[in-house]
């Protein structure tokens, strides 16, 4: 079954950093993935017109869909504006698996996106937190095989160049150890981590009609069963005396 995902990141090489390799994995699978940049990481090194070009090049290896928030980076609130931002997002890629940043960081633009998500996600299935290098607690319980896709996240966090030039947060090695980390605990050679808020495993295609499918039965319908069950037993009971006598 095809799903429709949005992976959301405050800034250019976020999305990459903290689940560039699932989202590999959902391509690989056939799923429908966008990313969306809530700033253009204009605060942070290079300048906005070659980190827009660096974002564009790794979604392409990525093979991803993305599309761009147009907020300020370092001053995105989390108010209404982010929220309605998002919620668009969501609508617009019909989307049933959010990925976005975990709430407990010491950026303020990730802590802003990922609260904002929350409220625009609020009935989504699946919302599921990655991990950034600044954020700070993290306690993962679900993870992703990402043993045949580590490549391409590598490849797509090597467009950032403005970035892997000048932190050592986006090292490859740095990012590999990581995998390899989550990996370990996963039980598996490489990993991405995610802390769930919501985790709906529909095994089956979800039913389209509305929340109950049949009708719920009455309590007068229940009580009248429990009312013949009552008396079937104490014809059985009686039954037994029989045999025994």
């Amino acid at each position: 079954m095809m799903r429709n995902v949005l992976a959301i990141g405050a800034h250019p090489d976020d999305i990459e950093l903290g689940c560039g390799g699932t989202l590999a994995a959902h391509r690989a699978a056939g799923d429908a993935v966008t990313m969306l940049v809530v700033t253009g990481g204009q605060n942070g090194p290079g300048d906005i017109s070659a980190r827009r070009a660096e974002a564009e090049a790794a979604a392409r290896r990525l093979d991803c869909l993305l599309i761009w928030g147009r907020l300020q980076d370092c001053a995105v609130p989390a108010d209404a504006s982010t929220i309605a931002l998002i919620e668009a997002a969501i609508r617009e890629t019909e989307a049933d698996v959010v990925y976005v940043h975990a709430p407990d960081d010491s950026h303020q633009d990730h802590r802003a996106v990922a609260a904002a998500t929350l409220s625009a996600a609020r009935h989504s299935r699946r919302v599921l937190h990655y991990r950034s290098p600044s954020t700070i607690k993290f306690e993962p319980s679900l993870y992703v095989d990402i043993s045949a896709h580590l490549d391409r996240k590598l490849a797509a966090l090597a467009c950032h160049r403005s970035q892997v030039e000048s932190s050592a947060m986006v090292d490859p090695e740095v990012v590999a150890a990581s995998a390899r980390h989550f990996g370990a605990q996963a039980r598996v050679r490489f990993a991405e981590a995610f802390v769930p808020s919501r985790f709906v495993w529909d095994l089956a295609p979800p039913p389209q009609l509305g929340l109950y499918t049949t009708e719920m039965p009455s309590f007068e319908a229940a009580a009248s069963e429990a009312s013949a069950f009552e008396v079937a037993s104490s014809d059985m009971s009686a039954l037994g005396d029989q045999r025994v006598a």
